[in-house]
């Protein structure tokens, strides 16, 4: 999951590297270092912490080289720490690489090495990986390079630059992703396009078990034998302005509110005379009639996606629907009849590790694949038999917001093709279906308007629990004053200031929040869930509101916020009686309901509520969501969390 990028040409590379890595930060900020290469010698500068560390560190210095890799990390082998940050040197520092993925047999490796007198210095895998290049290398660093990657298990993006060949750039892939950028007298390597998107639109995607040799003026691409490959070259059609946050404070906030114009051009781009085409599905329309029964796997925000997508299916189609999370997909005894099953992996950036690893399962076992994906291109896409892509743009913030609507407009619109190919839906019924989609984004700009609204509840509920912590916190000045010695009550009032800090950033943790829908938003409810412990920390739980008397109703009392969908439906009653429940043991209630619905406001069942225009409940999850997000980006800002980075996360989980 981490960021690396790589540059050859004739400009200096260290502004080049820096401004690539501020594009991939997203998949990783524990730390971040470069590498460049001047007059044969390797300077390497690296720091923990978000990349600003590093540019820190660099002011002052005279960085130069034409020649250099960068990387920004997210930790799996060893604590965040400047040591263990990239890039990594071998022992005589004529070698140095980045990478990005996970070396499975890095202790063997390792082991071999010690006893042959290499020293490490960090505890990462990578490290491995550059020792062996020094160890085998033999004038001809491509050579070598694949040679070593033979002896590698696991998931890798490598780039590779060397004192002894300076004047190339070597990169390999397996399982984790990389493309090459083509520029004009100079190249490029980087994790994801954003990187290189206002350097070149020309790129190429590496495959698995593929080496890439760059020089300024060329790229030569081989196999895992040393065999030329020939790679199709392909243009990014992305703006470069979808890469920055176009006046608004987050990227986060930005992408919610281009929720409604992803959905309109998707509509526009997918619905041709009341009928839905999918112009690139490459699966034949004969082998869809044959589907009977129909896998969803996903992990995260997509994985409740698809929870959402098999009520969507279910009703349009008729057949079974399950949905697993790919973590466990792959381990269990999968039922997959040859020719009638349709595995469905839905991811955003085409690369989460075990999306795509379960994806090869089931592929082994000779399932249809269609997988739902947002970035041309990527490994996901490639893999499968047929892909539909949401074409949501640039997706930057972490917590995933208009990839999750795309994702279900994707399901809504895959369930009137398929229903009309296997006569499960009429014409009549699509074109209804059809009619009331194409309202959606504009009741979406509905609700986006109501963002303040959202903003003084979130501002509201913190000022309660400010005022908690200041009632428990109060005691500090009393115990302060009872020192003589201003060194000891000095010492005293930081230890204090420090733990005042710590509960005030955990307040919410012994206080979790509840999310609570019914049907088909159920899933809804996992999502707002999912999108508060993401970008707050708090503590938060999903929960289908009839399994709130099987447990989740112990938590109940007056401090924790439950969030109740209750907009118009066939289970509206039975989720008031749930309500009713909450109310009578004290708890706070945030109703996400129906405008115009004047009960719902009333004392007895809300202290607060947020509207959602009135849409049958079928399409309900597409604008009940927008709320949920809304309020738990508000909540986040209100703690002064990192809205876009938050920690311990990644954008694209490439490793298990």
């Amino acid at each position: 999951m981490c960021g690396i990028v790589g540059y050859i040409g004739d400009k200096n590379a260290v502004p080049i590297l820096l401004e690539g890595l501020k594009k991939l930060e997203y998949r990783g900020y524990d730390s971040s270092g470069i590498a460049v290469i001047n007059d044969k010698k390797i300077s390497l500068w690296k720091k923990e912490g978000k990349l600003s560390s590093l540019i820190n560190r660099l002011s002052g210095f005279e960085a130069k080289g034409t020649l250099g890799i960068g990387h920004t990390r997210w930790a799996t082998h060893g604590e965040p720490n400047e040591v263990n940050a990239h890039p990594h040197f071998g022992c005589n520092k004529d070698f140095v690489i980045v990478h990005n993925g996970i070396i499975e047999n890095h202790h063997e490796l390792k082991g071999m090495l010690i006893k042959e007198g290499h020293k490490f210095s960090s505890q990462t895998d990578t490290e491995v990986v550059v020792h062996l290049i020094e160890k085998f290398y033999k004038n001809d660093l491509t050579k070598t390079l694949i040679s070593v990657i033979r002896m590698l298990k696991g998931s890798f993006a490598l780039g590779v630059i060397s004192a002894r060949q300076p004047d190339i750039l070597v990169a390999a892939r397996k399982d984790s992703p990389l493309i090459i950028g083509l520029g004009e007298g100079e190249n490029f390597i980087a994790s994801d396009v954003p990187a290189i998107l206002e350097l070149t639109r020309n790129v190429i995607y590496l495959d698995n078990d593929e080496i890439a040799c760059l020089t300024k003026n060329d790229v030569k691409v081989y196999d895992i034998k040393g065999c030329i490959v020939k790679n199709k070259h392909a243009v990014i059609k992305w703006s470069s302005d979808s890469a920055q946050k176009g006046g608004y404070p987050h990227f986060m906030l930005k992408e919610i509110n281009e929720q409604p114009q992803v959905l309109a051009q998707m509509l526009k781009n997918r619905i041709k005379n009341n009928r839905v085409v999918f112009e690139q599905l490459n699966i034949p329309k004969s082998r869809l009639k044959k589907i009977d029964n129909i896998q969803i796997i996903a992990c995260g925000t997509a994985y409740h996606a698809g929870l959402c997508g098999k009520y969507i299916l279910e009703k349009m189609l008729g057949i079974p629907i399950n949905v697993d999370t790919s973590s466990e997909f792959r381990y269990r005894s999968q039922i997959i009849k040859k020719a009638r099953t349709l595995v469905i992996p839905v991811s955003q950036s085409g690369e989460t590790a075990d999306t795509l690893a379960s994806l090869r399962e089931a592929k082994k076992k000779g399932a249809l694949i269609l997988s739902i994906c947002n970035v041309v291109g990527s490994s996901i896409a490639r893999e499968s038999d047929g892909v539909i892509y949401t074409h949501a743009g640039l997706e930057i913030s972490v917590a995933s917001t208009k990839a999750y609507t795309a994702q279900l407009a994707i399901f809504y619109l895959l369930g009137m093709y398929m229903g009309e190919l296997k006569k499960a839906l009429d014409g009549k019924k699509i074109k209804r279906m059809i009619w009331e989609m194409k309202k959606i984004p504009g009741l979406m700009q509905d609700v986006l308007k109501g963002h303040n609204i959202v903003k003084n509840i979130a501002k509201k509920y913190i000022e309660k629990y400010d005022y908690r912590l200041a009632e428990q916190f109060k005691f500090l000045e009393n115990e302060i004053g009872v020192f003589k010695d201003d060194k000891k009550a000095l010492k005293f009032a930081k230890q204090c200031a420090e733990k005042s800090h710590s509960a005030y950033g955990k307040r919410f943790g012994d206080f979790p929040f509840l999310y609570l829908g019914r049907n088909i938003n159920y899933p809804s409810a996992l999502e707002g869930a999912l999108k508060l412990k993401e970008i707050t920390y708090i503590s938060a739980e999903g929960y289908a509101a009839g399994e709130m008397k099987h447990g989740p109703i112990a938590l109940i009392d007056e401090f924790p916020l439950v969030v109740c969908i209750a907009c118009k439906s066939k289970v509206y009653d039975k989720m008031l009686s749930n309500i009713r429940e909450i109310r009578a043991r004290k708890g706070v209630v945030l109703a996400i309901a129906t405008k115009g619905d004047k009960q719902i406001k009333k004392k007895e069942y809300s202290d607060y509520s947020l509207e959602i225009p009135d849409i049958d409940e079928f399409y309900s999850p597409l604008l009940v969501v927008l709320p949920l997000q809304l309020l738990a980006y508000y909540i986040a800002v209100g703690l002064g969390c990192d809205v876009d980075q938050p920690r311990n996360l990644a954008k694209s989980v490439t490793v298990e």
